[in-house]
């Protein structure tokens, strides 16, 4: 069944106990090194780099080579904002170095868990599948590959309408353990831009 996203934002606000997020300040654009004290917050926070590949950072060194050198890597690395403040990262990276998987690429997300449930990953998602195909318009597929206990980012996927495909055992080994993963994807046809 197609998915259809207007292209202006729905106004959505989202309430917590301790804030109100108006989802339209959410956006989407490059790092830069005037971020670095925000990507500090969530390269550092222990929550947050439990469910990520990398460690927290322990200097200011570790957050310059990501915004100038590890970022630049990806084919598509974009800033999630608040008000223009980096609170966390969205990517793109080539699924496979086989020229017969040229046309998926994966996505990947990190988010400061101070804004952890509030609706945030969800919009950012929505905005950069869009970028993701527009700019990359050879992509068929955009697929996710998500820690079987982390439910949040599940749920993120299955709200913007990628598919479950099912769980790779033992798939990959990280932070001293063999982990479970759940493969999603999303494919071009799946939604009208």
């Amino acid at each position: 069944m197609p998915i259809f996203y207007n292209t202006v934002m729905e106004r959505l606000t989202i309430s917590s106990k301790e804030d109100i997020i108006d989802l339209n300040q959410i956006t989407i654009r490059s790092l830069n090194l005037s971020d670095l004290d925000d990507v500090m917050v969530w390269k550092t926070d222990e929550k947050v780099c439990k469910l990520c590949y990398c460690k927290p950072y322990t200097s200011k060194d570790e957050g310059i080579n990501f915004i100038e050198n590890i970022a630049s890597k990806y084919l598509c690395c974009r800033a999630i904002c608040l008000d223009d403040r980096a609170i966390g990262c969205i990517m793109l990276l080539p699924s496979s170095v086989f020229k017969s998987r040229n046309k998926c690429a994966q996505l990947s997300y990190v988010l400061s868990s101070k804004y952890w449930g509030k609706g945030i990953v969800t919009c950012a998602v929505k905005q950069f599948v869009k970028v993701a195909f527009d700019e990359f318009s050879y992509l068929e597929r955009l697929e996710a590959i998500i820690d079987v206990e982390n439910v949040g980012s599940q749920r993120v996927l299955e709200k913007v309408g990628f598919q479950k495909e099912g769980v790779l055992r033992k798939y990959l080994f990280m932070k001293g353990k063999s982990r479970d993963m759940i493969m999603f994807s999303l494919l071009s046809t799946d939604l009208q831009l």
